[in-house]
């Protein structure tokens, strides 16, 4: 499933898949292969995003 959430997320902070991942510690493929949802992050790879972003868990993890 696409993350489109953490997708969206990203752009509203104006950061490029490069600059996530800079700031998160992966490679922009990383970033790029969780956002199309063919790759399951770590928790602790999440955790790290959400700070990034200033957003929870839950709103870029959880499905609905």
């Amino acid at each position: 499933m696409k993350n489109k959430k953490m997708k969206i997320a990203r752009i509203e902070c104006d950061l490029s898949q490069e600059q996530l991942a800079e700031v998160v510690g992966v490679t922009r493929q990383t970033i790029g292969l969780i956002e199309s949802g063919k790759y399951n992050p770590t928790l602790n790879l999440c955790i790290s995003i959400c700070k990034a972003l200033n957003k929870t868990l839950n709103d870029l993890f959880w499905e609905e």
